[in-house]
């Protein structure tokens, strides 16, 4: 029997469907799903693991033995090699937690146990126990093993992972490498007919990157939320990439903040090329508008002399007419950071997009979308996928005239590697096939590999200098004359702003001019596109974690809003951070460790000495870091209460905050002053802000609450105030208590402690009949009752329009509904046709 391993359940599946002679039966090892096949007589099994099976951890404990040296003790009790620095305390110790008589207690997370953490030996533990069951009870009875994890660093430290784990049960079957790009049939025989070995170099760079990450994030994380535990956003989460990324985001926000905004005045002149004498109506063909020459005047003296000047003017000379044409080249091919910067233009955020990508991947629409190269390779039939798209209407022109062609030729990037090909569409989707976001991303990956085999765009510019009483004006236009590659790709294309025919010499109608005072204005923030553009410059993570580190901000309270902005929190970390280990906010570590990386694959170092050179330079910032602990703490706290900052409290006067439950860990708003002062409220659901205003109706605090899938609302938090009262409703009487043959009403209210609202029997406390309802929208009573439960129908009226509904969350119709729905939706996703070889 052949087994082979892939990394997700839906890449064995594939493979099976696409490798197998007839449709592959599915089966399951224990609960584990598998897909067994026969090809050319023989029995095969494909199984597919969910990521990553291992995870690694520090051993929990060290020990010191006067003959042995330090050694780590893991959850099993065994024994493992440690090397712990000579400059380190080492045993007897007073029993005084973390330390023990003879080591350190590593679990809790303890100051004094932190450089011992830096140095503390790394085990790997089974992260899903059922998956390597049923590995290993499949891996026993193999002839053979194929890994067929995705090829990149990632995937062949899977696929080791997977491996180590066969090896246990059968160390004598022989292993070979699958290595595929696309879940296309030809691929994948391709890569089954050509199997290589495993690559343990590039297993150990993943291996490298998983060890360092575990050890800077642990310590420094525990480090930041031990010198200042619990309240707004509790754990303080720190990272080896992720700081000098926050550190990037701060920065720009000081260079804002510094920002000194200049005055400037802009003139603005209207003409009118249909006549030589104005004023015109302006309405014409021919009216067109022309800024001055000194596109800004930095003293409003002068620009009001310029306005002066053409004050009386009733008509304009044409100076000069210039003409240009400029070549606008086509686009390289995708790889991972310029998709994620194309579709954040288009909406979508890395994460999603690397998300959606993953999933047009395994359904066989995009080539692997986790790639650097921006080279499609010799072997890549570029005519061939031309044709395999040819069928959508929209791109039908494009493959048509590029296949006329001949030989195509594509654009070629900066950056190519042998792994993978750039991003390339490999089947035909339409809006039919593919939901609406997918189909998004489908289209883009689709029209850039249009884009890359297609002609240049010629664009002509235009420029008109106008003299009005002696004031130049300058009047500015592009057109597009030659179309290219601008024809499947419109994306970022500025619209045409063709001016009217003039010529040298001629008078035209004047208008009038405006002069406008503005200010000069702070650099942008970083949008998620060009943060991700910026750490791929900078050498920040990797192409298949940047977008999770910035995702990873937004889930700690460090960066908030797009274009990205920091939290006080967030800021206060850098500061800290930047103060006292400098090193850890700089990009310039990260890089040489990617560096380092890069060498492990190439076979140039050894993992060892790379997580070891990692280790000493944390080791080296802790002690920079743990004698500031107090100084660090205070910046965090006084961080921590601006970002809760809520309002004052009206019985203490001190500020009221977003606060965590130590028990329940849900959020609330507290006073600060707690426990002196209890004054406590409900916090709306969804993201909320605080706003300057007081409530005009009662004058205590207001937030800004955004709820899923609505507009941001401002509320008082204050459930007592009027503003949060609503009439009571009686909807209609209880089922429950009529089946008793007891009259009672169910009233639809607003509790006013939660604020949430709710249908509730007037006997609530011997029928216990309480319904649910939507937080938001007019509530208005009907006189139906649902025929499947009985409970009172009502209207809900939102800003998207009324709607109808039961309230009763276990009403039998409702899953009567649901299957109707799902037997009348059309498949979301249709299978992707394997391409036919020539």
């Amino acid at each position: 029997m052949k087994l082979v391993v892939t990394e997700k359940n839906d890449a064995a599946q594939k493979i099976a469907d696409l490798l197998g002679a007839t449709k592959p039966k599915s089966d399951k090892v224990f609960n584990t799903p598998v897909y067994r096949f026969e090809l050319d007589g023989e029995e095969w099994v494909t199984i597919g693991l969910r990521g990553h099976i291992l995870e690694p951890d520090f051993a929990p404990q060290l020990v010191y033995k006067k003959r042995g040296g330090w050694q780590g003790v893991t959850a099993d009790g065994e024994v493992v090699p440690a090397s712990i620095p000579s400059t380190l305390a080492r045993p007897p110790f007073k029993k005084k937690k973390p330390f023990t008589e003879d080591g350190v207690d590593l679990k809790g997370w303890k100051m004094e146990a932190l450089p011992y953490l830096a140095y503390a030996p790394i085990e790997k533990l089974p992260k899903e126990k059922d998956i390597i069951r049923s590995l290993k009870n499949l891996a026993k009875k193999a002839d053979s093993i194929v890994i067929a994890t995705d090829f990149d660093r990632e995937g062949e430290l899977i696929g080791s992972d997977a491996l180590s784990c066969c090896r246990e049960v059968n160390k004598t079957a022989p292993v070979s490498r699958a290595r595929y790009s696309a879940f296309t049939k030809p691929e994948i025989q391709g890569a089954f007919s050509n199997l290589v070995e495993m690559d343990d170099n590039l297993a150990a760079a993943g291996a490298s990157r998983q060890d360092i990450d575990l050890i800077w994030g642990a310590a420094l994380t525990r480090y930041l939320t031990l010198v200042k535990f619990a309240g707004y956003g509790n754990v303080r989460s720190s990272g080896r990439v992720q700081t000098p990324t926050l550190a990037l985001i701060v920065a720009r926000e000081r260079e804002r903040m510094a920002f000194v905004p200049q005055d400037y005045w802009v003139i603005k002149g209207a003409f009118d090329a249909a006549a030589q004498v104005g004023p015109t109506d302006g309405a014409g063909e021919g009216a067109f508008e022309a800024g001055h020459a000194t596109a800004r005047f930095k003293s409003e003296a002068e620009a009001t002399a310029a306005m002066e000047h053409v004050a009386g003017a009733a008509s304009a000379r044409v100076a000069s007419v210039e003409k240009k044409k400029r070549r606008v080249p086509p686009p390289v091919p995708f790889n991972t950071t310029a998709l994620m910067a194309a579709a954040s233009a288009e909406g979508l955020t890395p994460a999603r997009t690397m998300r959606i990508a993953e999933s047009l991947y395994m359904d066989g629409y995009i080539s692997y979308p986790r790639v650097d190269n921006t080279v499609y390779p010799a072997s890549l039939d570029l005519a061939e996928v031309v044709r395999t798209i040819a069928g959508n209407p929209a791109y039908a022109p494009t493959c048509k005239a590029l296949l006329a062609k001949g030989k195509l030729t594509a654009t070629r990037g900066k950056k190519e590697t042998t792994d993978h090909p750039p991003i390339y569409p490999t089947a035909k989707a339409t809006p039919d096939d593919l939901p609406a976001a997918e189909y998004k991303l489908y289209n883009l990956v689709a029209r850039r590999f249009l884009a890359t085999l297609s002609d240049a765009a010629v664009v002509e510019g235009t420029k008109v200098t106008l003299d009005v009483a002696g004031e130049p004006f300058v009047a500015k236009g592009d057109v597009l004359v030659q179309a290219g590659f601008r024809s499947i790709y419109p994306y970022g294309l500025k619209k045409d702003e063709q001016l009217p025919a003039l010529e040298q010499g001629a008078q035209v109608a004047f208008n009038g001019a405006t002069c406008t005072k503005k200010q000069t204005e702070p650099p942008a923030r970083y949008s998620q596109g060009k943060l991700i553009q910026e750490m791929e410059k900078l050498g920040l993570g990797t192409k298949s974690t940047r977008h999770s580190i910035i995702e990873r901000l937004y889930a700690v309270k460090y960066v908030q809003n797009d274009p990205i902005e920091p939290s006080q929190l967030g800021i206060a970390v850098i500061d800290a951070l930047d103060k006292f280990a400098p090193h850890i906010t700089h990009p310039d570590m990260t890089a040489e460790l990617e560096e380092e990386m890069d060498n492990i694959a190439e076979g140039k170092t050894t993992r060892e000495a790379v997580v070891s050179t990692s280790r000493d330079l944390l080791a080296q910032q802790l002690a920079d870091l743990m004698p500031h602990s107090e100084e660090v703490k205070d910046a965090l706290a006084d961080a921590v209460a601006a970002d809760a900052y809520v309002g004052p409290c009206p019985k203490c006067g001190r500020d009221l905050q977003l606060r965590a439950s130590q028990k329940t860990k849900s959020m609330f708003i507290g006073c600060a002053g707690w426990p002196d002062c209890d004054v406590t409220y409900p916090l709306p659901k969804g993201k909320v802000e605080s706003v300057p205003e007081a409530c005009p109706t009662c004058g205590m605090p207001q937030v800004k609450v955004t709820a899923f899938r609505t507009k941001p609302r401002t509320v008082c938090i204050d459930p007592a105030c009027p503003t949060n009262q609503e009439p009571e409703v009686m909807v209609g009487l209880c089922p429950n208590c009529g089946d008793r043959g007891v009259d009672a009403k169910l009233i639809a209210r607003r509790n006013p402690r939660t604020l949430k609202r709710s249908i509730t029997c007037e006997n609530f406390e011997t029928c216990q009949t309480r319904y649910p309802l939507p937080q938001y929208g007019k509530l208005t009573a009907t006189d139906e009752a649902c025929e499947h439960c009985g409970a009172p129908m009502v209207i809900v009226t939102t800003a998207r329009g009324p709607w109808k509904l039961c309230p009763n969350f276990d009403c039998p119709g409702k899953a009567e509904e649901e299957k109707k729905k799902a037997a009348k939706k059309p498949a979301a996703k249709k299978k992707a046709p394997a391409r036919k070889k020539k």
